[in-house]
């Protein structure tokens, strides 16, 4: 299998095959990356406060005194109100409140009627009216998942993303077994067919069901592609697709959704927009061959050799006769590969468990941070869709200095640089006023993180084996989605502390080998 691996520099650097497979992996990863943080508009929390029914008899002054002013933020609560039978006994009686602390301004000091800091307070009864000057209707609106519910929003997020954490699961596994393309385009199938479904959705139970089938199709995509091509490419074409091409793509995808949720300010609407890019990607299936590697590695000889002799005739190069020859598989090569299928069987050798442990934990730390980034975006000063969309225009130049890091200097030195810088502009936090500098130091971190992750991912592909290439991606995966199911929780910290979020969230060109035995050793 060495000896194939090396073989196939006959197709050339660069050919026609080369850019096609680039361009049309490079596109099925849009669907993926216009799904990706959905969950921050779906999910959105517009400004919200208790519903006073236009029946309730009170005066004018009384509705505008209605809703209890919070001493800590000096805002109106978002879930209490004055007791409405007593604001209506008042009213009728025409006793006017004291209004000082509504309008901050010491004339009404001086006049007279009730304080309201005397009157007892009750929950929303009558349910809550919603700003709509962001959004038109998301899920938090429609099923009230705010107040006593409001544990039910972060929740949601858990769930999607408990979703991904399954696909990566099962798409390393079953990938492995059955092919990358048929789980690719699997995967593509789930994510479009069920976010036309989640527009249905009648009840918070229900779209939660179809929100996890949504997450496992969206991660399952990015698994795989990376996978497919890092087999199906060789040396500066592998790296630009894994660095560069794949990123752009997929960030072009993010750029694109915040456009989409400001002109489609309802989640139903949003949710069927969702599918349409997956939709159109389903004709790739005759344009997107399968992974000639995997093809080998399964035995699977004569159809390998068709694919690559289609790809010598579209670089216009001659097929080697002698091609598989010395690519047969020995047998001690396939009982190493039921060693260690499955994820368990990462941990069974010395070499693999190194790698493997440090692979995970990296995966883990960093989309907590970028996630964390991500998620807090909204509650920052300013247009929530601007402010995403600059989050996202972000990607673009990390991953071109990803690229040229990898290209001209050593993954871990580029991977370690790039990571202190998204640790270290996330603890220089400022007073809540600087908003502009705040939100332009957060644009920096993320550069950082992304620019660590791009390095992160090409070199994930270039430490595992054929063998077990996707089950190493797969499962670094699983723990990069752990990482952010948590995120949605740690952002629930602001509650004892405005910065305490960020401060959690803070706290190789070389041939691909193919077996265990060709793994690098991690000294200690």
């Amino acid at each position: 299998m060495r000896d194939y691996e090396g073989s196939i520099a006959f197709l050339g650097i660069w050919g026609w095959y080369q850019v096609k497979v680039i361009f049309f992996l490079c596109t099925l990863s849009f669907p993926a990356g216009y799904n990706i943080l959905s969950v921050i508009f779906l999910l959105a929390i517009p400004p919200h406060q208790c519903y006073i029914p236009a029946h309730s008899n009170l005066s004018q002054d009384w509705i505008q005194a209605s809703i209890p002013i919070q001493v800590r933020t000096s805002g109106r609560s978002s879930c209490s109100r004055y007791e409405m039978h007593m604001m209506q006994n008042l009213s009728a009686l025409g006793i006017k409140p004291n209004l000082a602390q509504i309008h901050n301004d010491s004339e009404f000091g001086a006049s007279a009627g009730v304080m309201l800091s005397n009157l007892k307070q009750e929950e929303c009864k009558d349910g809550w009216i919603y700003s709509t000057e962001h959004y038109k209707l998301t899920v938090v609106t429609e099923f009230n998942l705010v107040c006593d519910n409001k544990w039910k929003q972060p929740m949601s997020s858990l769930i999607y993303f408990l979703g991904s954490l399954c696909g990566c699961f099962l798409s390393g596994q079953i990938s492995d077994r059955f092919g990358r393309k048929p789980v690719l385009f699997s995967s593509i199938f789930i994510l479009s067919v069920f976010n036309i479904a989640l527009s249905f959705a009648q009840s918070w139970a229900v779209f939660n069901v179809l929100f996890f089938m949504v997450g496992m199709g969206q991660v399952s995509i990015c698994i795989v592609l990376l996978v497919l091509g890092s087999e199906l490419l060789v040396d500066v074409p592998r790296v630009l697709f894994s660095s560069l091409a794949l990123s752009f793509f997929y960030s072009a995808g993010m750029v694109a959704f915040p456009g989409t949720a400001y002109i489609v300010r309802n989640w139903r609407y949003l949710s069927v927009l969702m599918a349409l890019p997956g939709l159109a990607c389903f004709p790739l299936w005759w344009l997107v061959p399968e992974s000639s590697r995997w093809l080998v590695s399964k035995g699977r000889f004569k159809e390998a050799e068709l694919l690559l002799r289609f790809a010598a005739l579209e670089n216009g190069v001659e097929f080697p006769s002698d091609l598989f020859r010395s690519a047969k598989v020995r047998a001690s090569d396939l009982i190493l590969v039921q060693r260690v299928s499955g994820y368990l069987g990462l941990l069974r050798n010395t070499t693999t468990r190194s790698i493997t442990l440090v692979v995970w934990f990296l995966w883990f730390s960093l989309n907590v941070s970028y996630f964390g980034l991500s998620f807090n975006m909204t509650t920052l000063y300013g247009n929530p869709f601007l402010n995403y969309a600059l989050l996202s225009l972000m990607d673009i130049p990390a991953h071109l200095v990803s690229w040229f890091s990898a290209k001209y200097f050593p993954r871990r030195v580029s991977f370690i640089v790039f990571s202190l810088l998204g640790a270290l502009l996330k603890v220089l936090l400022l007073p809540s006023e600087y908003h502009n500098i705040t939100l332009t130091l957060v644009l920096i971190g993320k550069f950082g993180v992304l620019a660590s992750e791009g390095i992160l991912h090409l070199l994930t592909g270039e430490l595992s084996p054929t063998v077990i290439r996707n089950t190493m991606l797969s499962s670094a995966a699983l723990f990069s989605r752990v990482g952010s199911s948590i995120t949605p929780y740690i952002l629930q910290l602001a509650v004892f502390y405005e910065f305490l979020p960020w401060l959690t969230v803070t706290s190789f060109g070389k041939t691909l080998p193919d077996t265990i035995d060709q793994m690098q050793v991690i000294k200690k």
